[in-house]
């Protein structure tokens, strides 16, 4: 298993969730932690009640905006000279059904979840590919690898994920770089809160799954200990793990279990 020690960890969507969670782990665990998200002031707050602010810094990005990521992945190389790991996980959810839900609504889902990150990685690669190492870690979910109503906008965007990042694996294996996907199901952050209704505005709510989830400090261990391991997917969560098999061996009573859970 690797260390983390002494690594360089670049973060997206890193002012709360899950993002938020690895940044004061990894910051625990000496890795030199680069946090990124849309909102400057939330970083530095992220960033001082790590256990050594010194080894953090933040440099704000948004997604969406596609034209200013090539400056911000050469501003974030400069920090420490280098970067071991790019950990993208920014992203946004959806609750909504497919007749509710605006187009404006999938386009957003697939810009921040997909095409931001792919912009951000394909800027990441170079350097990566020159220093003959680097570590590709994409938080996608559960619902990459199976559906659920209310969130298609959300699942069409995860599923690219796996198909965009399978296939870098296989492109860069031979210039030392890695690619982890890490799926997790229901985790105690504010996903469904920040999650966008059909119109576009925010769900501003709990569910029941998310609220009765893994807490998100235990998702992040698992997180990094797949990173150490560096596996190519990690399921993490509770029972909706099992989804991920009667998806691929029982399609079918994966549909009567989804329709019968009423999850929303």
């Amino acid at each position: 298993m690797g260390s983390i020690n002494n690594k360089v960890v670049w973060i997206t969507g890193a002012s709360s969730g899950i993002g938020e969670a690895l940044a004061y782990q990894l910051n625990e665990l000496g890795a030199k932690v680069i946090l990124s998200a849309r909102r400057e002031a939330v970083l530095l707050e992220v960033k001082n009640k790590c256990k050594f602010p010194h080894n953090v810094s933040i440099l704000p990005l948004d997604l969406t905006d596609f034209d200013s990521l090539e400056t911000i992945t050469q501003k974030a190389f400069k920090i420490y000279d280098n970067i071991d790991i790019l950990i993208n996980n920014g992203g946004l959810s959806q609750r909504s059904l497919i007749v509710d839900t605006k187009f404006e609504v999938y386009q957003q889902m697939i810009d921040v979840n997909y095409l931001g990150t792919i912009k951000l990685t394909k800027h990441v690669l170079p350097f990566f590919m020159a220093q003959k190492s680097g570590h590709f870690v994409t938080i996608t979910s559960l619902m990459g690898k199976f559906s659920s109503p209310y969130r298609s906008g959300y699942c069409g965007a995860k599923h690219a994920l796996h198909g965009f990042f399978d296939a870098l694996r296989m492109e860069h294996e031979k210039d030392n770089i890695n690619v982890s996907i890490i799926c997790p199901g229901f985790i105690q952050t504010n996903v469904a809160k920040n999650a966008l209704t059909g119109d576009g505005s925010a769900l501003q709510k709990e569910d029941n799954a998310t609220e009765n989830g893994m807490p998100v400090n235990e998702c992040a261990q698992k997180i990094i200990s797949a990173i150490k391991q560096k596996r190519f997917e990690t399921y993490i969560g509770g029972k909706e793990k099992f989804g991920i098999y009667l998806k691929r061996f029982f399609p079918k009573i994966l549909h009567k279990v989804v329709m019968k859970s009423k999850v929303r």
